[in-house]
Protein backbone atom coordinates (compact mmCIF):
# COMPACT_ATOMS: atom_id res chain seq x y z
CA UNK A 1 0.00 0.00 0.00
CA UNK A 2 2.84 2.40 0.97
CA UNK A 3 4.39 2.14 -2.57
CA UNK A 4 1.02 2.28 -4.56
CA UNK A 5 0.62 5.57 -2.53
CA UNK A 6 4.38 6.99 -3.38
CA UNK A 7 3.56 5.97 -6.98
CA UNK A 8 0.53 8.34 -6.78
CA UNK A 9 2.22 11.10 -4.86
CA UNK A 10 5.02 10.67 -7.83
CA UNK A 11 2.17 11.07 -10.30
CA UNK A 12 0.72 14.26 -8.59
CA UNK A 13 4.22 15.75 -7.98
CA UNK A 14 5.15 14.95 -11.96
CA UNK A 15 2.10 16.85 -13.34
CA UNK A 16 2.49 20.53 -11.30
CA UNK A 17 4.65 22.78 -12.68
CA UNK A 18 8.00 23.87 -11.36
CA UNK A 19 6.25 26.85 -9.31
CA UNK A 20 3.10 25.68 -8.30
CA UNK A 21 4.52 22.76 -6.35
CA UNK A 22 4.91 24.06 -3.19
CA UNK A 23 3.24 21.20 -0.74
CA UNK A 24 5.63 18.21 -2.14
CA UNK A 25 9.32 18.41 -0.94
CA UNK A 26 11.76 15.73 -1.72
CA UNK A 27 14.31 15.20 1.54
CA UNK A 28 16.82 17.13 -0.59
CA UNK A 29 14.74 20.14 -0.99
CA UNK A 30 13.44 19.94 3.00
CA UNK A 31 17.44 20.12 4.57
CA UNK A 32 18.24 22.72 1.55
CA UNK A 33 15.15 24.61 3.12
CA UNK A 34 16.45 24.44 6.38
CA UNK A 35 20.21 24.80 5.64
CA UNK A 36 19.21 28.21 4.38
CA UNK A 37 17.10 29.18 6.65
CA UNK A 38 19.80 29.13 9.09
CA UNK A 39 22.26 31.03 7.07
CA UNK A 40 19.85 33.61 7.06
CA UNK A 41 19.28 33.85 10.40
CA UNK A 42 22.94 34.09 11.09
CA UNK A 43 23.80 36.55 8.37
CA UNK A 44 26.06 34.71 6.04
CA UNK A 45 23.59 34.80 3.50
CA UNK A 46 22.94 38.31 1.79
CA UNK A 47 19.07 39.06 2.56
CA UNK A 48 17.81 39.86 -0.66
CA UNK A 49 14.14 40.57 -2.00
CA UNK A 50 14.20 36.83 -3.00
CA UNK A 51 16.04 35.36 0.08
CA UNK A 52 13.72 37.23 2.70
CA UNK A 53 10.50 35.68 1.19
CA UNK A 54 11.83 31.79 3.02
CA UNK A 55 11.64 33.33 5.96
CA UNK A 56 8.34 34.69 6.50
CA UNK A 57 7.12 30.77 5.25
CA UNK A 58 9.51 28.66 7.07
CA UNK A 59 11.47 28.41 10.07
CA UNK A 60 13.44 25.92 11.73
CA UNK A 61 13.09 23.96 15.12
CA UNK A 62 15.19 22.01 16.90
CA UNK A 63 13.73 18.86 18.51
CA UNK A 64 16.23 15.85 20.40
CA UNK A 65 18.57 17.63 18.45
CA UNK A 66 16.84 16.85 15.13
CA UNK A 67 16.23 20.10 12.94
CA UNK A 68 12.57 20.44 11.38
CA UNK A 69 10.89 22.72 8.92
CA UNK A 70 7.75 24.54 10.74
CA UNK A 71 5.49 27.24 9.69
CA UNK A 72 6.68 30.53 11.56
CA UNK A 73 4.87 31.15 14.90
CA UNK A 74 2.57 34.36 15.49
CA UNK A 75 3.72 35.78 19.07
CA UNK A 76 -0.33 34.97 19.88
CA UNK A 77 -0.40 31.18 18.44
CA UNK A 78 1.23 27.81 20.46
CA UNK A 79 0.56 25.17 18.12
CA UNK A 80 3.47 24.10 16.19
CA UNK A 81 2.91 23.18 12.33
CA UNK A 82 5.27 21.28 10.72
CA UNK A 83 6.24 20.48 7.04
CA UNK A 84 7.09 17.30 5.57
CA UNK A 85 8.76 15.35 2.90
CA UNK A 86 7.49 13.11 0.41
CA UNK A 87 9.22 10.30 2.10
CA UNK A 88 7.01 11.26 5.15
CA UNK A 89 3.27 11.54 3.88
CA UNK A 90 2.38 8.18 4.03
CA UNK A 91 3.39 7.02 7.75
CA UNK A 92 1.82 10.68 8.88
CA UNK A 93 -1.39 10.19 6.45
CA UNK A 94 -1.51 6.70 8.00
CA UNK A 95 -0.78 7.25 11.69
CA UNK A 96 -3.54 9.88 11.78
CA UNK A 97 -6.32 7.96 9.48
CA UNK A 98 -5.97 5.16 12.28
CA UNK A 99 -6.91 7.38 14.92
CA UNK A 100 -10.00 8.94 13.76
CA UNK A 101 -11.19 5.01 13.25
CA UNK A 102 -11.27 4.86 9.34
CA UNK A 103 -12.81 8.28 8.99
CA UNK A 104 -12.67 9.93 6.02
CA UNK A 105 -11.67 12.76 4.10
CA UNK A 106 -12.89 15.69 6.12
CA UNK A 107 -12.16 13.80 9.66
CA UNK A 108 -8.91 13.16 8.86
CA UNK A 109 -7.78 16.73 7.25
CA UNK A 110 -9.38 18.16 10.37
CA UNK A 111 -6.64 16.10 12.82
CA UNK A 112 -4.03 16.96 9.99
CA UNK A 113 -4.03 20.63 10.04
CA UNK A 114 -3.54 20.78 13.53
CA UNK A 115 -0.11 19.42 13.41
CA UNK A 116 0.91 19.68 10.05
CA UNK A 117 0.87 22.68 7.18
CA UNK A 118 1.70 21.13 3.81
CA UNK A 119 -0.49 17.80 4.11
CA UNK A 120 -2.82 18.64 1.06
CA UNK A 121 -6.23 17.01 0.73
CA UNK A 122 -5.32 15.54 -2.89
CA UNK A 123 -2.84 13.53 -0.92
CA UNK A 124 -5.57 12.76 1.91
CA UNK A 125 -8.34 11.57 -0.86
CA UNK A 126 -5.12 9.48 -3.00
CA UNK A 127 -4.34 7.79 0.35
CA UNK A 128 -7.99 6.92 0.73
CA UNK A 129 -8.28 5.33 -2.62
CA UNK A 130 -5.85 2.57 -1.38
CA UNK A 131 -7.50 2.02 2.41
CA UNK A 132 -8.85 -1.51 1.80
CA UNK A 133 -11.52 -0.64 4.98
CA UNK A 134 -12.73 2.81 3.33
CA UNK A 135 -13.17 1.37 0.26
CA UNK A 136 -15.40 -1.49 1.58
CA UNK A 137 -17.22 0.84 3.64
CA UNK A 138 -17.76 3.02 0.26
CA UNK A 139 -19.21 -0.11 -1.30
CA UNK A 140 -21.82 -0.45 1.27
CA UNK A 141 -25.43 1.57 0.24
CA UNK A 142 -25.95 4.32 2.14
CA UNK A 143 -29.63 4.94 3.92
CA UNK A 144 -31.13 7.93 3.77
CA UNK A 145 -31.16 9.65 7.19
CA UNK A 146 -33.08 13.10 8.61
CA UNK A 147 -30.28 15.22 8.72
CA UNK A 148 -31.61 18.32 10.13
CA UNK A 149 -30.22 18.66 13.41
CA UNK A 150 -32.44 19.18 16.81
CA UNK A 151 -31.70 22.38 18.80
CA UNK A 152 -31.01 22.50 22.31
CA UNK A 153 -29.80 25.15 24.80
CA UNK A 154 -28.11 23.04 27.32
CA UNK A 155 -26.58 19.93 27.76
CA UNK A 156 -27.91 16.90 29.06
CA UNK A 157 -31.63 18.55 27.81
CA UNK A 158 -32.61 15.36 25.36
CA UNK A 159 -31.15 12.62 25.30
CA UNK A 160 -31.57 9.08 23.19
CA UNK A 161 -30.60 5.56 23.39
CA UNK A 162 -30.86 2.72 20.77
CA UNK A 163 -29.61 -0.95 20.03
CA UNK A 164 -27.15 -2.15 17.51
CA UNK A 165 -27.85 -6.08 16.98
CA UNK A 166 -24.91 -7.92 17.35
CA UNK A 167 -26.41 -11.06 17.96
CA UNK A 168 -24.41 -12.53 14.51
CA UNK A 169 -21.59 -11.79 16.40
CA UNK A 170 -22.08 -12.92 19.74
CA UNK A 171 -18.78 -12.79 21.87
CA UNK A 172 -18.66 -14.05 25.11
CA UNK A 173 -22.71 -13.99 25.31
CA UNK A 174 -22.66 -10.11 24.70
CA UNK A 175 -25.49 -9.83 21.82
CA UNK A 176 -25.84 -5.72 22.16
CA UNK A 177 -24.63 -2.53 21.80
CA UNK A 178 -26.26 0.39 23.41
CA UNK A 179 -26.18 3.50 22.14
CA UNK A 180 -25.93 6.17 24.28
CA UNK A 181 -26.10 10.03 22.65
CA UNK A 182 -26.87 13.46 23.92
CA UNK A 183 -28.02 15.73 20.92
CA UNK A 184 -26.69 18.84 22.07
CA UNK A 185 -23.04 17.63 22.10
CA UNK A 186 -23.43 14.73 20.15
CA UNK A 187 -21.58 12.89 22.51
CA UNK A 188 -21.72 8.77 22.41
CA UNK A 189 -21.38 6.42 25.39
CA UNK A 190 -21.21 2.60 23.89
CA UNK A 191 -22.22 0.25 26.60
CA UNK A 192 -22.01 -4.15 25.63
CA UNK A 193 -25.12 -6.07 26.52
CA UNK A 194 -25.54 -9.77 26.98
CA UNK A 195 -29.53 -9.03 26.54
CA UNK A 196 -32.10 -6.04 25.84
CA UNK A 197 -34.04 -6.41 28.56
CA UNK A 198 -35.21 -2.98 30.25
CA UNK A 199 -33.17 -3.82 33.50
CA UNK A 200 -29.78 -4.01 31.99
CA UNK A 201 -30.14 -1.41 30.34
CA UNK A 202 -31.47 0.57 32.98
CA UNK A 203 -28.61 -0.51 34.70
CA UNK A 204 -26.18 0.69 32.36
CA UNK A 205 -27.66 4.37 32.37
CA UNK A 206 -27.73 4.69 35.97
CA UNK A 207 -23.54 4.30 35.61
CA UNK A 208 -23.50 7.09 32.84
CA UNK A 209 -26.21 9.42 34.86
CA UNK A 210 -24.03 9.06 37.89
CA UNK A 211 -20.77 10.57 36.17
CA UNK A 212 -22.61 13.03 33.87
CA UNK A 213 -25.99 13.50 35.26
CA UNK A 214 -29.77 12.73 33.78
CA UNK A 215 -31.21 14.35 30.87
CA UNK A 216 -34.63 15.82 30.91
CA UNK A 217 -36.17 13.47 28.29
CA UNK A 218 -35.44 10.06 26.87
CA UNK A 219 -36.14 9.26 23.62
CA UNK A 220 -35.44 5.64 21.91
CA UNK A 221 -37.64 4.61 18.12
CA UNK A 222 -37.78 1.15 19.99
CA UNK A 223 -41.27 2.65 21.03
CA UNK A 224 -42.80 4.28 23.98
CA UNK A 225 -43.20 0.61 26.14
CA UNK A 226 -39.71 -0.14 25.57
CA UNK A 227 -38.64 3.62 27.31
CA UNK A 228 -41.29 3.24 29.86
CA UNK A 229 -40.01 0.00 30.67
CA UNK A 230 -36.38 1.95 31.20
CA UNK A 231 -37.54 4.88 33.20
CA UNK A 232 -39.78 2.82 35.28
CA UNK A 233 -36.70 0.43 36.38
CA UNK A 234 -34.41 3.76 36.75
CA UNK A 235 -36.91 5.58 39.02
CA UNK A 236 -37.11 2.02 40.90
CA UNK A 237 -32.69 2.59 41.55
CA UNK A 238 -32.71 5.93 42.11
CA UNK A 239 -35.92 7.50 43.05
CA UNK A 240 -34.51 11.38 42.90
CA UNK A 241 -34.61 10.56 38.85
CA UNK A 242 -36.81 12.50 36.68
CA UNK A 243 -37.41 11.79 33.03
CA UNK A 244 -39.72 12.07 30.58
CA UNK A 245 -39.97 9.35 27.12
CA UNK A 246 -39.35 11.59 23.73
CA UNK A 247 -42.01 11.74 21.09
CA UNK A 248 -42.10 8.44 19.19
CA UNK A 249 -40.04 8.56 15.72
CA UNK A 250 -38.79 11.91 16.27
CA UNK A 251 -37.87 12.88 12.90
CA UNK A 252 -35.20 15.25 14.31
CA UNK A 253 -33.68 12.87 16.51
CA UNK A 254 -33.80 9.57 14.34
CA UNK A 255 -31.52 10.65 11.91
CA UNK A 256 -28.80 11.82 14.44
CA UNK A 257 -29.00 8.67 16.08
CA UNK A 258 -28.80 6.36 12.85
CA UNK A 259 -26.07 8.56 11.78
CA UNK A 260 -24.22 7.83 14.89
CA UNK A 261 -25.02 3.78 14.92
CA UNK A 262 -23.69 3.64 11.00
CA UNK A 263 -19.94 5.43 12.10
CA UNK A 264 -19.76 3.47 15.19
CA UNK A 265 -20.81 -0.12 13.16
CA UNK A 266 -17.47 1.19 10.81
CA UNK A 267 -15.12 2.24 13.22
CA UNK A 268 -15.69 -0.99 14.96
CA UNK A 269 -15.46 -2.83 11.51
CA UNK A 270 -12.37 -1.28 10.72
CA UNK A 271 -11.01 -1.39 14.21
CA UNK A 272 -11.57 -5.24 13.92
CA UNK A 273 -10.11 -5.82 10.66
CA UNK A 274 -6.94 -3.87 11.76
CA UNK A 275 -6.74 -5.18 14.84
CA UNK A 276 -7.34 -8.89 13.60
CA UNK A 277 -9.74 -9.55 16.80
CA UNK A 278 -13.23 -10.37 17.31
CA UNK A 279 -13.29 -9.24 20.87
CA UNK A 280 -15.91 -6.25 20.10
CA UNK A 281 -17.01 -5.56 23.59
CA UNK A 282 -13.23 -4.78 24.23
CA UNK A 283 -13.50 -2.66 21.53
CA UNK A 284 -15.84 -0.54 22.43
CA UNK A 285 -14.40 2.03 24.53
CA UNK A 286 -12.04 2.77 21.71
CA UNK A 287 -14.56 2.91 19.05
CA UNK A 288 -16.30 5.78 21.87
CA UNK A 289 -13.31 7.63 21.92
CA UNK A 290 -12.49 7.34 18.00
CA UNK A 291 -15.96 8.31 17.31
CA UNK A 292 -16.06 11.45 20.23
CA UNK A 293 -12.74 12.60 18.53
CA UNK A 294 -13.27 12.66 14.90
CA UNK A 295 -15.02 15.90 13.65
CA UNK A 296 -19.00 16.42 13.53
CA UNK A 297 -19.99 18.65 10.48
CA UNK A 298 -23.05 19.29 12.40
CA UNK A 299 -21.58 20.93 15.04
CA UNK A 300 -18.13 22.29 13.51
CA UNK A 301 -15.94 20.24 16.10
CA UNK A 302 -15.85 16.98 17.78
CA UNK A 303 -18.21 15.92 20.15
CA UNK A 304 -15.46 15.63 22.66
CA UNK A 305 -14.79 19.36 22.41
CA UNK A 306 -18.32 20.03 22.50
CA UNK A 307 -18.95 18.63 25.86
CA UNK A 308 -15.49 19.47 27.74
CA UNK A 309 -13.96 22.58 25.91
CA UNK A 310 -10.83 21.13 24.76
CA UNK A 311 -9.50 18.41 21.94
CA UNK A 312 -8.63 15.08 23.44
CA UNK A 313 -5.55 14.49 24.29
CA UNK A 314 -3.61 10.71 23.18
CA UNK A 315 -0.58 11.14 24.79
CA UNK A 316 2.78 12.56 23.30
CA UNK A 317 0.70 12.06 20.13
CA UNK A 318 -1.30 15.65 21.23
CA UNK A 319 2.30 17.55 22.03
CA UNK A 320 3.40 18.60 18.60
CA UNK A 321 6.29 16.24 18.64
CA UNK A 322 6.67 14.27 15.46
CA UNK A 323 6.11 10.80 15.24
CA UNK A 324 9.42 10.02 14.31
CA UNK A 325 10.73 11.51 17.83
CA UNK A 326 7.90 9.99 19.73
CA UNK A 327 8.79 6.54 18.88
CA UNK A 328 12.73 7.20 20.69
CA UNK A 329 10.43 8.34 23.88
CA UNK A 330 10.72 5.14 26.82
CA UNK A 331 10.67 6.83 30.20
CA UNK A 332 10.68 10.22 31.93
CA UNK A 333 13.88 10.51 31.11
CA UNK A 334 13.74 10.41 27.06
CA UNK A 335 10.95 13.30 27.49
CA UNK A 336 13.48 15.77 29.84
CA UNK A 337 16.10 15.05 27.27
CA UNK A 338 14.01 15.94 24.54
CA UNK A 339 13.05 19.09 26.18
CA UNK A 340 16.79 19.98 27.05
CA UNK A 341 17.55 19.57 23.38
CA UNK A 342 14.94 21.27 21.79
CA UNK A 343 14.83 25.50 20.80
CA UNK A 344 12.04 25.57 20.64
CA UNK A 345 10.64 25.89 24.74
CA UNK A 346 7.40 27.90 24.43
CA UNK A 347 5.71 25.00 23.17
CA UNK A 348 7.69 21.50 24.70
CA UNK A 349 7.58 23.56 27.70
CA UNK A 350 3.56 23.10 27.65
CA UNK A 351 3.89 19.16 28.37
CA UNK A 352 6.69 19.55 30.80
CA UNK A 353 4.53 22.03 32.55
CA UNK A 354 1.61 19.43 32.42
CA UNK A 355 4.48 16.61 33.81
CA UNK A 356 5.14 19.27 36.58
CA UNK A 357 1.86 19.45 37.44
CA UNK A 358 1.28 16.05 37.88
CA UNK A 359 4.41 15.76 40.03
CA UNK A 360 3.36 18.10 42.20
CA UNK A 361 -0.20 16.38 42.64
CA UNK A 362 1.72 13.10 43.68
CA UNK A 363 3.73 15.24 46.38
CA UNK A 364 0.31 16.66 47.75
CA UNK A 365 -1.19 13.30 47.76
CA UNK A 366 1.77 11.45 49.36
CA UNK A 367 1.79 14.29 52.02
CA UNK A 368 -1.75 13.89 52.91
CA UNK A 369 -1.31 9.88 52.96
CA UNK A 370 1.68 10.53 55.57
CA UNK A 371 -0.88 13.03 57.23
Amino acid sequence: MENKFKAEIDKIVSSKKRGDNIFYFSSEEYNNKIQKIKELKIGTLKKTVTNIRPIRKYDVVSIGGKEKLIKPIVDNESDVLYYVTVDELFEVIHTTHLTVGHGGRNRTMAVLKTKYCNVTTEAVVAYLGLCSNCQVKQSNPKRELVTKPILHSAFNSRAQIDLIDMQSQNYNNYRYIMNYQDHLPKFVILKSLKTKRAEEIALNLIDIYTIFGAPAILHSDNGRQFVNSIITNLNEMWGDIKIVHGKPRHSKTQGSIERANRDVEEILASWMADNKSKDWPMALKFVQFQKNRALNSGIGRSPYEAMFGCTARTGLLSAGIPYDEIEKLKSEEDIEELFNNSNHSDHINAVEDDLVRVGDLENEVNLETEN
